[in-house]
């Protein structure tokens, strides 16, 4: 902070205190780490006693303090160039010293290696200082009383270090609670955020090189070439807009019935005559933290990776609702759940949410579900919210109670203890839940003046001989309704998929955008194709043909249709511009 006080000057004190008092969580799962390893070489000292234990400690420590001085010296020196904090990245320019030491003076490299050294020199001397009356030389009169203890103590560092009790992991977002990047920046620790990148390091260079990279960008050009005419289906220029997300809420489940003719999702389909709906829609990937960055950002799921979990490549990506809140819409993010899952809550941050509604503003009573705050709830409570709301807003909801282990409060519709009974019966109630509120706003003032849009992150396995590539897995509805549309009774069964719904909500708007990867699906010139990706390859689907690419057999399990050959040559060139745009954040 000190080291960026041109920027520290903008926040207020209450502000500054706060990036301390939310960091110190990520301090703790620091030194949590930093522990293991004294605590467990403590407990052979109990019983041999000497001076070795002594020892090991001050070199351990010595070495420590003597790498985390630089870490943290050079993370204060290139934030403000960066805009991010220090992590493993720094590793493959150091690969060539001469040119990553180019950009700073001479001067600039001699104060910082006086500086390392001067404060290691002086934290271990204080260090040294401080423990020498607490190190133990002699072994333990009581040993195995103290191993005891220290096997439990080294077990209990997983709370720290994963920092509490919550679902969620210790993660960047963790410790995000501001709307301003830099104060969020400053929560975070950086020798954590070093070591956390360092275990989950990405590939340098692109492994999904399967031709030249002129002849994929020719054949990505082509793909996500539009100069057509877009379909207007708003009757207003500015809608308010409301994205709900459904856990889980496939193509496959909500076309289920039972033995009894019981629809899995009736409510929903009840909707379907209310606006347009998109029959032939398909996720990017097959987790919730996959198809956040698709659906808010126009960004597809790459295999292997999981870009949210990436803040300094997330924040340079385009999002929609950062579109919609420079242009003035009040922005929220809803999620019944903790925001801090999967790095979620930076992500939501960067991608233009000025408000965030969690768990944590439910009371404790309402939190009874494994996740959180079940669906009706958390419904309930946005439309009290939306009553009052100032115009234009732009609200998104992520429901949650539709996860496993599908445990809601209401008695089963779907007689059975079989993980797809349960799974119906959750998305029986969520869809319940989605209908009774979408009943309520309809009669609400903002109702006709919005346009609401109903889609899935993803679906699930629900059979263990189901391929982890298949089509019911990744295939979801998409419904556009409200007031604010101009037309009704609509299917859409060209192929397209979640990441497409960023451009086709910029244009409907009439703004500027730049979703690379994202398609106006009312465009009359817009070509009709999904690609997806699961850990061993992808999938490219068009309205005509499909097929599956194994990228380490270098074969197609599975293909449909005519024209597969050209279907695998655009899903490879997709995939290698994708990877290469990764790459460049």
């Amino acid at each position: 902070m000190l080291f960026q006080s041109e920027e520290l000057v903008k926040y207020s004190l209450s502000g500054i205190l706060n990036a301390f008092y939310h960091g110190i969580k990520m301090d703790l799962s620091a030194a949590g780490y930093i522990l293991l390893l004294s605590v467990i070489s403590a407990i052979p000292h109990f019983f041999s006693g000497g001076k070795w234990y002594s020892a090991f400690i001050r070199i351990y420590s010595a070495v420590l303090i003597f790498v985390i001085t630089p870490l943290i010296l050079g993370d204060a020196f290139v934030y403000r160039f960066w805009a991010y904090r220090l992590d493993a990245t720094i590793m493959g320019y150091l690969k060539n010293p001469k040119d990553a030491l180019a950009s700073a003076t001479t001067f600039q490299l001699i104060l910082g290696a006086f500086a390392w050294v001067t404060i290691s020199y002086l934290v271990i001397k204080i260090f040294f200082r401080v423990t020498e009356r607490f190190l133990p030389k002699e072994k333990s009169p009581k040993p195995f009383l103290s191993a005891g203890l220290f096997v439990l103590l080294f077990g209990l560092l997983i709370i720290p270090i994963r920092g509490g009790f919550g679902v969620a992991p210790m993660n960047n977002g963790s410790v995000y609670f501001s709307n301003h990047l830099f104060l969020n920046h400053a929560a975070v620790n950086v020798f954590w955020n070093f070591g956390f990148t360092a275990a989950h390091r990405k590939p340098a260079q692109n492994p999904y090189l399967f031709s030249s990279r002129e002849k994929a960008a020719e054949d990505f050009s082509f793909l996500m070439a539009d100069s057509g005419i877009t379909r207007k289906v708003l009757r207003v220029p500015d809608p308010d807009i409301l994205l709900v997300i459904v856990e889980s809420f496939g193509s496959e489940i909500i076309n289920m019935t039972d033995t009894n003719n019981i629809d899995v999702a009736p409510r929903f389909k009840e909707y379907l005559k209310e606006g347009i709906y998109f029959s032939n829609l398909y996720a990017s990937g097959s987790r919730t933290d996959k198809a956040i960055p698709a659906i808010l950002g126009g960004y597809p799921n790459l295999p292997t990776i999981q870009v949210i979990m990436e803040p300094r490549k997330t924040q340079k990506m385009p999002g929609i609702f950062r579109l919609l809140d420079s242009a003035g819409y009040k922005t929220s993010f809803w999620y019944g759940g903790d925001i801090n899952f999967a790095n979620m809550n930076s992500f939501i941050t960067s991608t233009g949410f000025r408000q965030k509604i969690t768990m944590e503003d439910f009371s404790k009573k309402d939190r009874n579900s494994k996740w959180g705050v079940h669906d009706h709830v958390l419904l309930d409570r946005l439309l009290d919210s939306l009553k009052s709301a100032s115009r234009p807003f732009a609200t998104a909801i992520l429901t949650l109670s539709s996860h496993e282990p599908f445990e809601v409060p209401m008695e089963p519709v779907f007689k059975g203890k079989d993980i797809l009974s349960k799974f119906k019966n959750s998305i029986y109630y969520t869809d319940k839940s989605l209908g009774e509120f979408l009943d309520r706003a309809r009669e609400s003032d903002w109702w006709q003046n919005t346009l609401v849009i109903i889609t899935a992150d993803h679906c699930r396995r629900n059979e263990d001989t189901i391929p982890v590539f298949s089509e019911s897995i990744f295939r979801i509805p998409m419904l556009w309704t409200g007031g604010a549309l101009n037309v009704k009774d609509t299917v859409i069964s060209s192929t397209f998929s979640q990441t497409d719904l960023a451009t086709t909500i910029a244009r409907q708007l009439g703004f500027k955008s730049d979703f690379r990867f994202s398609k106006n699906m009312f465009s009359d010139n817009s070509r009709h194709f999904a690609f997806y990706t699961y850990n061993e390859g992808f999938v490219f689907i068009t309205d005509t043909s499909a097929v599956v690419y194994d990228i380490k057999l270098k074969d197609k399990p599975i293909e449909r249709g005519n024209g597969t050959n050209q279907a695998v040559q655009s899903g490879k060139s997709f995939l290698q511009v994708l990877f290469d745009d990764y790459l460049s954040k």
